[in-house]
């Protein structure tokens, strides 16, 4: 199974705390960029003021797939991703090789500027 058995887990449970998706997560990559991708969609419906019906509608995609995805409970597929950027008309996938380096040299997502 591609990703191994870390796979098995949901991003979610990643987590060290209990605020998805703006929680401390622990050093797994993929788990940092599927919670990336839940924060970034879930700001880009409430900047568009969409629910997840009118989303799934204008990309093609299950509205429960989008729920699941910003819940952390799946990851996401590039199908998926690329259907959700192409409604939303905006970039959902980070950056994360750009992220700051800790001293062990682990980038993590930096916080977000809360409202």
């Amino acid at each position: 199974m591609p990703g191994g058995t870390r796979r098995n887990k949901k991003p979610f449970q990643y987590a060290l705390d209990a605020d998805w998706p703006y929680a401390v997560m622990d050093g797994y990559r993929p788990a940092q960029v599927a919670q990336a991708i839940a924060r970034a969609l879930s700001e880009a419906m409430e900047r568009q003021a969409l629910s997840a019906n009118a989303l799934a509608s204008a990309a093609g995609v299950n509205r429960q797939v989008i729920t699941y995805v910003l819940r952390g409970e799946t990851w996401p597929d590039i199908l998926t991703l690329a259907s959700l950027e192409a409604a939303l008309g905006e970039m959902l996938w980070p950056r994360h090789i750009d992220w700051p380096a800790d001293e062990k040299g682990v980038r993590r997502q930096p916080p977000p500027a809360r409202k």
